[in-house]
């Protein structure tokens, strides 16, 4: 072996363990490609190395470039398509190395290599775990063919690309995991700590677009008029998403979000160029190459998708569906929560509108049963006394006594039926409802009521309800001198404040009531809010959304059940007024009240 030989085999293990000392200390690919192109180009003495990635959509993008005369052949960066005969397309149909007179070759490849001047060009495969990652290319402006070592020499380098790129995709897999990983336990923690579904849909979307470099990450609900309406987006933000949460498309053609509805599978489309339906056209404008979706599975229905796009020429990876499945399980999750909860609400709210029924059914049946006879009997008694003769004395006397001991009777009759459910609150709603009750109250009660009109039944008998209890407590509990009842209602919200100047120390539970007050108002949304301190007085505060109105089951109305029983309206009017009036009580004009003044003022 001649002294030049030598030479070049000494300057080549030099240059490779100067690449293996790269490569074993971690270094980026691109790094590494840089110093390989440079390495190989000066020790094969060529005008142009260049390290080549093969894409899944049959292009060929440079990843490293060497250039003799300095700077980077054909600028810095090219993705071409493959195709035609030259060394790129010969690869990568072969798997093997290949080399070609660039005069005879054709393709845009070809022509890219001609127009820099390139004359004859060698390449080498580039093999990472068993599979074609790319290629590097020596190119040559001179008329003489490239020396027929070249592929052998090239081979050594290639190798240490090869094991420099599956250790950094090795590294980038495991940083990858490390924060999918964490994005996964931050959305975990949302859900376990209730969040409402908004919120996680929004994370979700922001976290799986983050871990897996998606350009675009949404999150759609199938509805059941064959629309999907979007509840969390995401994009990059160059990148603004194409829809907003709320909007609502029709499915059909081909795109992921319909073939995920069809098939209740996991879907991808490579190139949105061959893609239908609105979702495609949408997508399209803004620029999306591809897109993956995962289904979202709620107690074995189809719920939804959460779904990627990628603007970028660069197939999403093949993995993209299984890694959304991920997230897809904790969105479940959530959703299977709230839904759970409204269910645990909405039965809550059926249990205490069931309870309020069977309060009036009872209070209507004492009132239109065991009072009406009760009545019938006294004005029978009435009628024996104005019959009686002057002579019988004793007996009017006894008569007497027995109409006081029926009307006494009557009172605490109609004491009971209201404490059950009072029926002002039903025929005459919150206002003559809670001036009812102020009268009633042992101590004296200012009271004042704006609710504008009638709101839902099972609201007016909640708030009636709290007052009632917080009335009871200041006088039996607190001693109070006095209390203050205020309701309102505004921006969407009922309130009920009780304030009396007892000895303070009250608190939910322990025997007061309270505690049912307490499940009552949430059952309906609301919240309640006591604050008490020894020797301060006791307020009692109560906020119930309105907006629960449309979700609660309508409770009859008075003149249904007087319908069912054959009865008209003025008959059972004028019978309630005289039974009532005959009782002693004090509600016979309640019938003008939802027309009368809102604002109620009471002092005993």
């Amino acid at each position: 072996m001649d002294v030049q030989a030598r030479d070049r085999i000494a300057e080549e293990r030099s240059a490779l363990r100067r690449m293996a000392v790269l490569a074993a200390r971690g270094a980026a690919p691109e790094e590494i490609f840089a110093a390989v192109t440079a390495e190989i180009g000066r020790l094969l003495d060529v005008s142009q190395a260049v390290a080549c990635r093969y894409d899944a959509d049959k292009t060929v993008t440079s990843v490293g470039r060497w250039n003799a005369a300095g700077g980077t052949p054909w600028g810095d960066l090219y993705t071409t398509p493959l195709g035609g005969h030259n060394v790129s397309t010969l690869i990568f149909a072969t798997g093997q190395p290949a080399r070609i007179d660039y005069s005879q070759a054709t393709g845009p490849l070809a022509e890219l290599v001609r127009g820099h001047g390139g004359r004859s060009g060698v390449g080498v495969p580039i093999n990472v775990e068993g599979r074609l990652w790319g290629h590097i290319i020596v190119i040559s402006e001179g008329a003489a063919p490239l020396p027929a070592d070249t592929e052998a020499r090239l081979a050594g380098f290639t190798e240490l690309v090869g094991t420099a790129i599956a250790n950094a995709q090795a590294r980038v897999e495991l940083r990858t995991r490390a924060d999918e990983q964490a994005a996964l336990r931050r959305v975990a923690t949302l859900v376990a700590g209730g969040s409402p579904p908004e919120k996680v849909f929004a994370v979700v979307t922001e976290e799986i677009g983050r871990v897996m470099s998606a350009d675009f990450a949404g999150m759609k609900r199938y509805d059941a008029d064959g629309c999907a309406t979007a509840v969390g987006l995401w994009s990059r933000a160059d990148a603004p998403y194409p829809w907003a949460v709320g909007d609502r498309w029709s499915l059909g053609g081909r795109n992921v979000s319909t073939l995920v509805y069809q098939t209740g599978e996991p879907a991808r489309i490579e190139d949105y160029d061959e893609a239908t339906g609105l979702f495609a056209e949408v997508a399209r404008a803004r620029g999306f190459r591809s897109a993956a979706g995962a289904p979202i599975n709620v107690a074995g229905r189809l719920w939804g998708l959460v779904v990627v796009g990628s603007t970028r020429s660069a197939a999403l990876p093949g993995d993209a569906e299984a890694r959304l499945a991920a997230f897809t399980e904790l969105t479940r999750t959530a959703i299977a929560n709230t839904e759970a909860q409204a269910a645990l609400a909405a039965s809550r709210v059926r249990i205490v509108a069931a309870a309020d029924e069977a309060r009036r059914r009872i209070e209507h049946d004492l009132h239109d049963g065991a009072q009406q006879r009760l009545v019938a009997l006294a004005l029978q008694l009435r009628e024996l006394q104005a019959t009686a003769p002057p002579e019988a004395g004793d007996l009017v006397a006894g008569l007497d006594g027995v109409v006081a001991g029926l009307d006494g009777a009557l009172a605490e009759l109609r004491e009971i039926a209201c404490g059950i459910h009072p029926t002002v609150l039903t025929e005459g709603g919150l206002g003559p409802a809670m001036a009812a009750l102020a009268r009633r109250c042992p101590i004296p009660v200012d009271l004042d009521v704006r609710v504008p009109g009638r709101i839902p039944g099972q609201i007016e008998t909640a708030a009636y309800y709290v007052a009632c209890e917080a009335l009871a407590n200041a006088a039996k509990h607190a001693h109070a001198a006095a209390a203050t009842v205020t309701v309102t209602a505004g921006e969407g919200v009922l309130r009920v404040r009780v304030h009396d100047d007892g000895r303070g120390g009250a608190a939910v539970g322990g025997g007061s009531g309270l505690i049912g007050l307490k499940d009552r108002v949430e059952a309906f949304g609301g919240r309640i809010t006591l604050r008490s301190p020894p020797g301060a007085g006791t307020t009692l505060e109560v906020r119930i959304p309105l907006e629960q109105a449309g979700r609660l089951p309508a409770a009859p109305r008075p003149e249904q059940r007087r319908q069912v029983e054959g009865e008209s309206d003025e008959a059972h009017s004028h019978r309630r007024y005289r039974a009532d009036r005959l009782a002693g009580g004090q509600e016979a004009d309640r019938g003008r009240a939802p027309g009368g003044p809102r604002s109620i003022v009471h002092r005993r």
